[in-house]
């Protein structure tokens, strides 16, 4: 476990548009080293991201929304190891990814 003062229930404190800030940030790490020809960190990075979703499934508040977030973990699954039946790419992701960034990056910065 990369993740273990989150996985101590820190990741709980995190709204979930802030839990998805994280996992995007890991996935573009994936991406990342994905085009440096850097296999190996490009894995670690994909499976800091898998247990960041894992964290946010297990996370109580987020029941109601298990099936998007299951989804993205089967997707993203898929696109890094399968044969990408759902046609992911880079550029998806990080569209994906990039409201919840922006999003919680908006609200740190209202609080300052």
């Amino acid at each position: 476990m990369e993740h273990k003062t989150l996985a101590n229930g820190r990741w709980y404190t995190f709204s979930l548009c802030e839990q998805m800030a994280h996992i995007g940030s890991e996935v573009e790490r994936a991406i990342l080293w994905k085009h440096k020809g850097n296999t190996d960190y490009s894995k670690k990075a994909f499976f800091r991201a898998l247990e960041l979703i894992d964290l946010t499934v297990a996370d109580p508040k987020n029941k109601t929304r298990l099936r998007e977030i299951l989804r993205v973990r089967e997707a993203l699954a898929d696109y890094f190891f399968g044969n990408n039946i759902y046609r992911s790419t880079d550029q998806l992701w990080r569209s994906y990814f990039f409201p919840f960034a922006y999003r919680t990056r908006l609200l740190r910065d209202l609080k300052s």
